[in-house]
């Protein structure tokens, strides 16, 4: 036997000792030649990729066809060997099963292209269920080797597709143990701070609670032996992914959710489980509406189990899980088990299999798509999708799979493509026939749109009457609001500039620097547009609007100077400074210098300074985004120059998993770090996290490490630095 071999066929044969090995040594050989000039990007032979996905293959029990297809799933696709040969010399089964991997990965998983489409699409073309067990252990072995891959990109897009794509269809197929890895792994790559964040907090507790657990082990255990109920009572690992979906859920913070000691109870019978049931709650009172019966009705990827909460030692909630053996066998390895424990089917007895019907109908019961949607409240819990709508399947002439509701048109097609494909979209062929706009579209068609070359084409007011899609319609409606705003910015403009005019005002100064700006953000406009639109709207008047452009640019008095005057400004009164910035200007020391808000510089910082009507020299740091509106001819150059009075704004963001309290406990670190906090924003998103932003004076940016530090170290902060912009 090759040595190389001898880990897989051990594997094998734990369980299933009879099995004859040769095909799968067969097999190997045949891979391992046609592979043998390919590396992987790790740099290892690429055989020992096929060879590790059939090691996984393995482990959950799968026989010797599906073993030689993983070690072959590669073959037809990357190297000269092809479909033919194969099914000449392996037969008609292994080159089903490798030809359906070899279609799944032609699937493309574009950004137009939703989750839930591809999951269909998937396991619509996979006849045969095991072929996506192959691929979801071929994703797997990828996922753990994914660190070799040069590209940060390139592993988000990989790292997204298993979380939205594989890790859903894990579930589906009952496959616990693949799900929960996949899903750490993918979260480790999108969301690595998160990701530690929740590691570290799980190990900082993990010695308190495993005392915890083992009191309440030992508690369930002895109870048991006392009912003589035949039983194995063990911790359930925690998995970050699911915490972290919990704390989602749940919105609720980390320690509401890692207070529910988990813990499994494994019993020989169904008689049992209910019987194990009762004695636990004859020892602790039970959490109203936390009972679940999977085992009366399993979940519909036959999920069976009792789950239980009550409220344990010390007050604290407990959850239980019980079912019998052959339970969690499948609530671990879900359709695998079937080939693992094929002898679960002739023990007899509901603990082999659900109600109502045998092994293979579970099976068929799994690849029927309709059977989900009686439970729409599960499903969405698991996958968050709702499938009871209607949907059609078309290609774009490269092949990407397009999901749109029923009765989708072209044009709905069109902007699920690209919204510029829609704007310009003048005519559609579908299956290469010249069809009309609003020709319904049919399952499995392809269609090409086709555009137009004018640089002002826009879309059609009536084809609202016909589109099917929310963002088709959305779309075209954006764009007519869109040229309606366009219009009116370029109206406001013009009645701005026409009363500067009439009051003989410096148009080009008055329209560009910082005061407009700052206008703008007065007015509480989000942008300098806004305010034009405001004005072409009739929202504000265009009088009003230049009074205070006067007001703010130094009175009427001064508004016909001319602005590339290079001169500096006036002195200003000493006590107009709020003391000392610690920079001074270039040609004139006493000249006034203010630290801007906007990307608050200190000293280490590039600096450049601006010249400002009647605020002296208004100083940002050289990369600063609001530099590139400022007038480059009332640029002036400065220096830092800080001294023992000097003070200095730092503006702090943090990101924390969201949690009771933390707000109060980073103020409390950066009041300790003796900053005076001088303003704070918070807001929590929907996948609990907090982003906050403090803006605090500090004496000697040199402290600023220490401070962050701090922040760090509280319970929940993920990541904190200072603002740039």
């Amino acid at each position: 036997m090759n040595p190389v071999l001898e880990p897989l066929i051990k594997t094998v044969r734990a369980t299933h000792p009879k099995v004859d090995v040769r095909l799968i040594e067969r097999a190997y050989e045949v891979a391992a030649h046609h592979h043998r000039d390919q590396k992987r990007k790790s740099g290892d032979p690429y055989i020992t990729h096929p060879l590790a996905v059939a090691t996984i293959l393995a482990e959950l029990g799968m026989q010797e066809a599906t073993l030689a297809a993983a070690l072959l799933h590669d073959t037809v696709e990357d190297t000269e060997y092809t479909l033919g040969e194969l099914r000449a010399d392996f037969g008609d089964e292994i080159a089903e099963l490798v030809d359906g991997v070899t279609k799944l990965d032609k699937v493309k998983y574009g950004e137009a292209t939703q989750a839930e489409t591809v999951r269909k699409m998937v396991v619509a073309m996979a006849r045969d269920i095991r072929v996506l067990v192959i691929k979801l252990c071929d994703r797997l072995h990828n996922m753990r080797t994914l660190r070799y891959l040069p590209s940060v990109a390139k592993r988000e897009k990989k790292a997204r597709e298993t979380l939205e794509i594989f890790a859903p269809l894990a579930h589906r197929l009952g496959m616990n143990t693949i799900k929960w890895e996949l899903e750490d792994l993918a979260f480790a790559t999108l969301y690595p701070k998160r990701f530690d964040e929740i590691a570290r907090l799980v190990s900082e507790r993990a010695p308190r609670r495993d005392v915890y657990l083992q009191e309440v082990i030992e508690a369930v255990s002895g109870d048991l032996r006392e009912s003589k109920i035949k039983a194995t009572v063990k911790g359930r690992p925690k998995h970050y992914y699911s915490i972290y979906q919990k704390m989602i859920a749940r919105n609720v913070g980390f320690d509401e959710i890692y207070d529910l000691i988990a813990v499994r109870v494994l019993v020989d019978s169904v008689r049992d489980c209910y019987a194990a049931l009762g004695t636990i709650h004859a020892r602790w009172n039970p959490v109203p509406g936390r009972f679940k019966d999977y085992i009366a009705m399993p979940k519909f990827n036959m999920y069976q189990s009792l789950h239980t909460t009550v409220i344990g030692p010390s007050g604290n909630p407990v959850e239980l899980q019980i079912r019998t053996r052959a339970m969690h066998r499948r609530a671990e390895y879900g359709i695998a088990a079937h080939w693992k424990y094929k002898e679960d089917r002739n023990s007899g007895g509901a603990a082999a299999t659900p109600k109502g019907g045998s092994d293979m109908a579970w099976l068929r019961q799994l690849i029927d798509w309709q059977q989900e949607t009686k439970d729409p409240g599960e499903f969405l819990e698991s996958l968050r999708f709702d499938l009871s709508v209607q949907e059609v399947f078309v290609f774009t002439p490269q092949g990407d799979v397009i999901s749109l509701p029923q009765g989708a048109t072209a044009v709905d097609f069109a902007y699920a493509v690209h919204t510029e494909v829609g704007h310009r979209t003048v005519g559609a062929r579908v299956n290469g026939r010249l069809v009309s706009l609003e020709t319904e579209l049919h399952n499995g068609e392809t269609v090409e749109i086709i555009t137009s070359k004018d640089p002002d084409a826009g879309p059609n007011r009536d084809w609202l009457d016909f589109v099917k899609s929310a963002r088709a319609r959305n779309k075209i409606r954006h764009w007519f609001t869109k040229e309606r705003r366009e219009a009116a910015i370029e109206q406001g403009k013009e009645e701005i500039a026409k009363v500067m005019r009439k009051q003989e005002l410096p148009v080009k100064r008055m329209f560009s620097g910082e005061a407009i700006m700052a206008l703008a953000d007065e007015l509480r406009y989000p942008d300098v547009d806004a305010l034009y639109a405001a004005v072409g709207e009739r929202q504000v008047s265009a009088q009003n609007v230049v009074a205070k452009l006067v007001d703010a640019m130094g009175g009427a008095d001064d508004h016909t100077e001319d602005i590339a005057e290079p001169a500096l400004p006036a002195k200003a009164p000493r006590q107009r400074q709020p003391g000392n910035p610690g920079v001074v200007v270039e040609g004139d020391a006493d000249v006034w210098a203010r630290l801007s808000k906007c990307c608050t510089p200190v000293p280490g910082d590039d600096i450049v300074g601006f010249v400002t009507r009647g605020n002296g020299v208004s100083v940002h740091r050289a990369d600063c985004v609001n530099i590139a509106t400022l007038d480059p001819e009332r640029k002036v150059r400065v220096d830092w120059s800080p001294t023992e009075d000097s003070l200095f704004l730092v503006a702090l963001q943090v990101e924390a998993l969201d949690r009771s309290r933390l707000l109060s406990d980073i103020t409390r670190v950066l009041s300790d770090q003796h900053v005076n906090i001088l303003s704070a924003t918070v807001q929590t998103s929907r996948d609990r996290v907090a982003q906050s932003r403090f803006t605090f004076e500090m004496a000697d940016p040199a402290h600023l490490g220490s401070v962050l530090r701090a922040v760090r170290n509280v319970d929940g902060v993920y990541d904190v630095y200072r603002v740039r912009n």
